[in-house]
């Protein structure tokens, strides 16, 4: 008897599995769409996708990679870099020398003993990364973390003619660039819409991982708007992060490459990894297409990003305890973004949104982390105007903000080709009680560094005070900009204070 009953329960089991999956796969087989992407829609204009017309090797119903690898692969290239060798000063205290990273096993005067004093010299460093064609005039977007302080780019196309790159510009904040080579009728990828990519739908990653050819991988999407602080150290103030997390394998040299839905439309360029071994063990970061759009447009058209400023400072308001809302005084009611401080004279402020308020949305589009704000309100520039809809004492309100530039205006952003942008920081005139207190006549502090001459071709750091230009004394910012007209060769001398003696920085300004 008992067995009896054990036949009969496996033989039910069997027939219901068996019903189960022929119901399914009848619905897939029916079904127009796969994780919210329209199955199997290649653009026409995709001239140059040769789509195989024997589908038959997938099974009815299995989601399928061919097309869209097939229409993306001949648009993303192999970007090699190379930064040829530099000389640059070495006369700073120890303490504020490069670190060797050999230093913690061996110690620096090991290290000087055997290998000498190589700390003023940079050897030639090649590098590689990924790219993809946006244009069939030549244009690539990539990461500027790939091309960044490169004297020499060479591009590689998927059929392996190779092409001499110039840079038209870069951002920092965005680790965006955009490259060009010159050529006519090259296959192009489609930007996609970032905002409709949904979490578990399928991608696929493209680009050059480890020096290899081509080669694709395919993973979900497994989060958005992650901010990770991975451009913290790009010397930008404002870095913009807004990730598209997945689980495709990326490794290094896939940077600057596509992250592609399964229609084959660019969705996101592929920027980073998290490991700790500096190889792929888990997630991938993409920067989403929206905002790629908005960067390249503006350094192909301004030379430099227009980017927009609402001027708030907001958290997720699960994020706040009760006691930090007591000592910021904070009064709010609902889910959202609550903002913690408005910056006077921005956007926001001209707008009337008030420290507590909570916003919903941005140009209808719900926010409920810092990054997605940011990412929306990036993809605008200064004079624009967004639709904010946001929360006060629990009423819903709804007010129209313009955006203004950082510096507080509607300016557009124009690129700066300055003898003093070239060398790449922000200056202060050092006033008369300090430059008494050091006793000298005056002199240009070094405040911060970013990227130009001063941090590519030397080891000056924050702080440093500019006394003289080759033979010329300096007291003011005036002084300086006028020491660097028409100048190709210079040498900048100062002090650090709290150091003696002064220091020597050749320079060369291209």
């Amino acid at each position: 008897m008992k067995l009896k009953q054990v036949f009969l329960t496996v033989a039910i089991s069997a027939v219901t599995a068996f019903g189960v999956m022929f119901t399914y796969n009848k619905y897939l087989q029916n079904s127009k769409t796969y994780g919210g992407q329209e199955a199997g829609v290649i653009p026409s204009n995709y001239k140059f996708a040769k789509l195989a017309e024997n589908t038959s090797v997938n099974p009815p119903g299995a989601v399928d990679f061919t097309q869209s690898a097939a229409a993306a692969l001949p648009t993303v290239v192999h970007i090699k870099t190379k930064t040829n060798a530099k000389q640059i000063n070495n006369n700073l205290p120890r303490n504020q020398r490069p670190k060797n990273p050999f230093s913690d096993f061996f110690g620096d005067d090991m290290m000087e003993q055997f290998f000498g004093n190589q700390r003023g010299y940079i050897p030639e460093q090649k590098a590689s990364g990924s790219g993809v064609i946006i244009s069939a005039d030549g244009y690539i977007v990539t990461n500027n973390h790939v091309v960044e302080n490169a004297d020499e780019l060479d591009v590689t196309l998927s059929n392996k003619k190779s092409y001499k790159a110039k840079v038209i510009g870069t951002d920092a904040a965005y680790d965006l660039a955009v490259i060009k080579i010159e050529e006519s009728g090259l296959p192009f990828l489609l930007y996609g819409n970032s905002d409709e990519v949904k979490i578990g739908q399928w991608v696929l990653a493209l680009g050059y991982p480890l020096n290899l050819e081509t080669t694709v991988t395919a993973g979900i999407v497994s989060a958005k708007a992650r901010s990770l602080g991975l451009n913290k150290g790009t010397k930008t103030n404002s870095p913009v992060e807004s990730f598209i997390q997945t689980d495709a394998a990326v490794n290094q040299g896939n940077s600057g490459g596509a992250l592609i839905n399964t229609n084959g439309y660019l969705i996101g360029i592929n920027s980073a990894i998290a490991s700790p071994t500096g190889y792929y063990s888990g997630y991938s970061y993409a920067i989403p297409v929206n905002i790629v759009k908005k960067v390249v447009d503006d350094l192909i058209k301004y030379g430099s990003v227009q980017r927009g400023y609402l001027g708030v400072a907001t958290v997720n308001t699960n994020d706040i305890s009760a006691e930090a809302k007591t000592k910021m005084n904070l009064n709010f009611k609902g889910d959202g973004l609550v903002i913690t401080e408005v910056s006077a004279n921005s956007g926001a402020a001209d707008a009337g949104l008030k420290k507590g308020d909570i916003i919903k949305s941005v140009n209808g589009v719900a926010v409920t982390l810092p990054s997605e704000l940011q990412e929306l309100v990036t993809r605008y520039k200064p004079s624009d105007k967004v639709t904010v809809v946001f929360s006060r004492n629990g009423t819903e309100k709804t007010i129209v903000a313009t955006l203004k530039n950082k510096a507080g205006n509607f300016d557009l952003v124009k690129s700066d080709n300055s003898a003093m942008s070239k060398l790449g920081a922000e200056f202060i005139t050092l006033t008369p009680k300090k430059a008494k207190e050091y006793g000298i006549p005056g002199g240009v502090i070094v405040k911060k560094i970013a990227d130009g001459a001063l941090s590519d071709q030397t080891r000056m750091r924050d702080g440093f005070i500019i006394v003289k230009v080759d033979d010329t004394e300096i007291k003011t910012i005036e002084d300086l900009t006028k020491a660097l007209n028409n100048v190709k060769t210079i040498t900048i001398s100062g002090f650090y204070p709290g150091y003696d003696g002064l220091y020597d920085y050749p320079i060369t300004l291209d």
